[in-house]
């Protein structure tokens, strides 16, 4: 298992020489979030593209261990640099060798790690206006099971405490504000690599046209741009209707909790794997999710006004105006 230190130590220096030098290939780019901004939808675009090669494991999570303790353990995620670059072995000489993983921008270390191991990469950030990202984002952590406050105002004023909290190591994802100090984020990446390594996509963008979003990058990744697209929607926002339920169909995937026992037994007995899978999945997304409900308009104004500031800082650093974008000029 690395540890937060090890993408940055001498070490790793040397390997990833070594695979500069042609003995293991080390991505070409890199998508670096933020998450619930269109990542998985790029991702699932660009490795349709035949000149471009991307793991099937989307979320590599190598570059930024300190944000995801527990995910090396059970060898899901690549916990060494060789077990990392062996997930691009299958590219072809040719092709674009690319990642993404959605928390190397919010890491203070992930931008310094890549750097050292391609400095010549190509770096790709998405950003979404604050407030409907902050929401988003709480939907997703709770059917990730990462959050247990379904209300997201509630949710929000705990982050004072959950930041203090012993247990903020094991879940650092759950201070919301922490994802938006873009500006911050952006120069971190600024001080590694050139601008023109970097492109910053807006999510608003990518959802009005998804083709001219990702011709764009096509054309930064210096790929061909006249390629057919398949448009994809990934990963939507969905409620949790019942984290109790959740939590019981969650344990039947993973054979733990009050389904691990005899009822996977019986369940596993009697029907083939993918099968439960399947019927698993769409009992889910049929009875567990749902359609999100209309946001807290109230939220929504009081999260606006609290990173108007940030929204300002990014529109003069992108040199766009955001601010008249994401509505930022109205504010009561």
């Amino acid at each position: 298992m690395i540890d937060s230190d090890q993408a940055a130590s001498v070490n790793v220096g040397e390997r990833a020489a070594g695979a500069r030098r042609g003995r293991r290939r080390a991505p070409d780019f890199f998508i670096v979030g933020h998450p619930k901004c269109g990542t998985t939808a790029l991702y699932e675009m660009l490795r349709r593209h035949p000149q471009i090669f991307m793991a099937d494991l989307k979320e590599t999570r190598f570059f930024a261990p300190e944000l995801h303790p527990g995910s090396y353990e059970f060898g899901a995620h690549p916990g060494t640099f060789d077990d990392y670059l062996a997930l691009f072995e299958a590219a072809a000489p040719e092709q674009r060798v690319g990642e993404a993983s959605p928390s190397y921008l919010r890491s203070q270390l992930a931008a310094a790690r890549i750097a050292e191991v391609r400095p010549d990469a190509r770096i790709i950030a998405i950003l979404r206006e604050p407030a409907s990202f902050i929401r988003s984002l709480h939907f997703e952590l709770l059917r990730d099971h990462v959050e247990t406050e379904k209300d997201l105002r509630k949710a929000v004023a705990l982050e004072g405490v959950r930041r203090g909290e012993a247990e903020l190591s094991r879940r650092p994802g759950l201070v919301y504000s922490d994802y938006i100090h873009y500006v911050e984020q952006l120069r971190r990446y600024e001080a590694e690599f050139s601008r023109e390594q970097m492109t910053v996509l807006i999510y608003d963008d990518f959802r009005d046209d998804n083709e001219a979003t990702v011709r764009a990058v096509l054309g930064f990744l210096e790929v061909e741009e006249s390629s057919e697209l398949e448009i994809i929607e990934a990963n939507p926002t969905v409620r949790v209707r019942s984290l109790r339920l959740d939590q019981f169909i969650r344990s039947l995937y993973l054979g733990d909790g009050i389904a691990g026992g005899s009822l996977k037994r019986a369940i596993k007995a009697l029907t083939p794997e993918q099968m439960r899978r399947d019927a698993l999945a769409l009992f889910r997304h049929r009875v567990v999710y749902g359609q999100p409900d209309a946001p807290d308009a109230d939220l929504m104004l009081e999260l606006r006004r609290r990173f108007k500031a940030e929204v300002e800082a990014l529109s003069e650093y992108l040199d766009r105006d955001l601010v008249s974008r994401w509505g930022y000029d109205c504010l009561d």
